[in-house]
C-alpha cells in the first residue's frame, strides 16, 4: 500500500526521497525490519494473550531430558509468524502482483489448516489434533491452487536469453548484448549441477505424442502437489526443539530470497546464465518480510522456548518454502536446501519401516535410531537440546552454500 502511495506522491508532487520506494532492494529492506520489529514486540503481548488464555503446549511422556519444564508453555505462536509476514508484505509490494497474491493465499490457507490442529488439540483437549486426512485434504487443495495457477496464469511467464555478439568500432573489443526471445508460457525448471540445466515437464508427456503436451498439467499438478505435502510435512516435524525449525527456515529463506531478486533482474539473470522470470523479483519483499518474521519469532522461540510455533507455524512455513521454490522454478533444489528437512522426515520413514519389516519378520519391533525425527535421537545420544540445534543450523547453512553455488556449479 505505501509503494503506491509513494508512487503517486513521487509523480504528482515530485516529494524529495518518495522515489526510493522503486527500489526493490529498499523495500525489502524496510520489510524485513519492520517484520522483525512487529514479531520481537507484538510477539510478547501476542504470548501474554496466548499465556492468559492457557494455550498451554500438552507434552507427551518420550522420556527426553527437560520435557518436564516445557509443559504449558504456550503455543500457537505461529500467528506471530503469519502476522510479521503479512503485514510488512501488503505495505510494500506491489500486490497485484501474481506471485505475491500466490504467497500470501497460501501464507493464509496453510495457516488455517494449523490453527485448526493447534485449536482441536488445545481447546478440544484432543492430543491427536486434525485427523491427518484433513490435513493432507488441505496440502492437496494448495497444490491444486499453486499448480494450476502456475500452468494457466497469463501473468506466470519466462524470457529466455539470447546473446547477440558485436564489435565495438572504437576499440575493435567483442562485447555481448543480451536480447530476449518474446516472454512464453511454459513449464521450464532447472536441474542443479547439470550443464544445460533447464528442464521442461512437457517432455514428461510429449514421447507419447505433440497433442499430449496439453494435458502436461496432469503430472506438473500431482509433482506440485507431492512437493507442498512433504516440505510442510517436514517443517511440522522439525519443529520438535526450540529454535530448531524457525532458524533453519530463516536460513532456507535468504536463500530463496537471493534466487528470487537474481532470477528476477536483467542484469544478473544474464550473468549468472540463469532463467529470466519477469516480476519475480517482487517476492522477494514477501520473502525478507517471512525471514525477518521467523528471526524475530527466534528471539521468543530459542531455548528456553518461551513460545511454540505450534503446527499454525510449521505447517505455514513449510507451505511457504515450498511454494517459493516452485514459483521461481528452483523446487529441484529443495532436497539440498531443505536437507534438515529430509533428513527429518527420511528418518521418520526409515524408522516405522524398519519397525514394521522387523516385526513382521522377527516378530519384534527393532528400530534405526533411538527415536525419531532424528533431533530426538541426539536427544536419547545425551545432546543438549541447545547443541543439536546449533550444529543443525550449521548444516543447513552449508546446504545453503552449496545450493547457491549451483548457480555456477554445472
Amino acid at each position: 500500500m505505501l509503494y503506491y502511495l509513494f508512487d503517486y506522491l513521487e509523480k504528482t508532487y515530485h516529494i524529495p526521497g518518495a522515489g526510493l520506494f522503486q527500489f526493490l532492494t529498499f523495500r525489502a529492506a524496510l520489510a524485513t525490519g519492520l517484520s522483525l520489529l512487529i514479531a520481537a514486540i507484538y510477539g510478547k503481548k501476542i504470548i501474554h494473550y496466548l499465556r492468559k488464555k492457557q494455550v498451554g503446549e500438552t507434552v507427551r511422556d518420550l522420556g527426553l531430558v527437560g520435557q518436564s519444564e516445557k509443559v504449558g508453555t504456550p503455543t500457537m505462536g505461529g500467528i506471530i509468524i503469519i502476522m510479521a509476514t503479512i503485514i510488512p508484505t501488503l505495505l510494500f509490494a506491489k500486490l497485484e502482483n501474481i506471485y505475491v497474491i500466490l504467497l500470501l493465499v497460501t501464507t493464509i490457507w496453510m495457516g488455517v489448516i494449523g490453527f485448526i490442529d493447534d485449536y482441536i488439540k488445545i481447546f478440544k483437549k484432543n492430543k491427536e489434533g486434525l485427523s491427518g486426512k484433513f490435513k493432507v485434504i488441505g496440502q492437496v487443495g494448495l497444490g491444486l491452487i499453486v499448480g494450476a495457477t502456475m500452468y494457466f496464469h497469463e501473468d506466470i511467464t519466462i524470457k529466455r536469453h539470447k546473446e547477440v555478439p558485436r564489435n565495438l568500432i572504437e576499440n575493435t573489443v567483442a562485447t555481448k548484448i543480451t536480447e530476449f526471445y518474446p516472454e512464453e508460457k511454459t513449464l521450464l525448471t532447472t536441474i542443479p549441477f547439470v550443464k544445460n540445466n533447464n528442464f521442461n515437464y512437457e517432455s514428461l508427456i510429449s514421447w507419447i505424442g505433440e497433442d499430449t503436451r496439453a494435458y502436461v498439467w496432469l503430472i506438473f499438478i500431482p509433482i506440485v502437489i507431492f512437493i507442498i505435502t512433504a516440505v510442510s510435512n517436514g517443517a511440522n516435524l522439525t519443529d520438535g526443539v526450540d529454535g530448531l525449525a524457525a532458524g533453519t527456515s530463516a536460513i532456507i529463506g535468504v536463500t530463496l530470497a537471493l534466487f528470487a531478486w537474481v532470477s528476477g533482474n536483467v542484469i544478473f539473470s544474464d550473468y549468472l546464465n540463469i532463467m529470466y522470470i519477469p516480476n519475480i523479483g517482487e517476492l522477494t519483499i514477501f520473502i525478507m518480510a517471512f525471514v525477518g518474521a521467523l528471526i524475530g519469532f527466534l528471539w521468543y522461540n530459542a531455548y528456553p522456548a518461551q513460545v511454540f510455533m505450534g503446527d499454525t507455524g510449521s505447517l505455514t512455513i513449510g507451505g511457504i518454502i515450498a511454494v517459493i521454490a516452485i514459483a521461481i522454478r528452483k523446487e529441484w533444489l529443495i532436497p539440498i536446501l531443505c536437507g534438515i528437512f529430509l533428513m527429518e522426515n527420511l528418518s521418520v520413514v526409515m524408522q516405522v519401516g524398519w519397525f514394521k519389516y522387523t516385526k513382521k519378520k522377527f516378530g519384534e519391533g527393532r528400530r534405526i535410531f533411538k527415536m525419531s525425527p532424528i533431533h530426538h535421537h541426539y536427544q536419547k545420544s545425551g545432546f543438549h537440546e541447545s547443541k543439536i540445534v546449533t550444529r543443525f543450523w550449521i548444516v543447513g547453512l552449508f546446504l545453503a552454500i552449496i545450493t547457491i553455488a549451483t548457480l555456477k556449479i554445472r
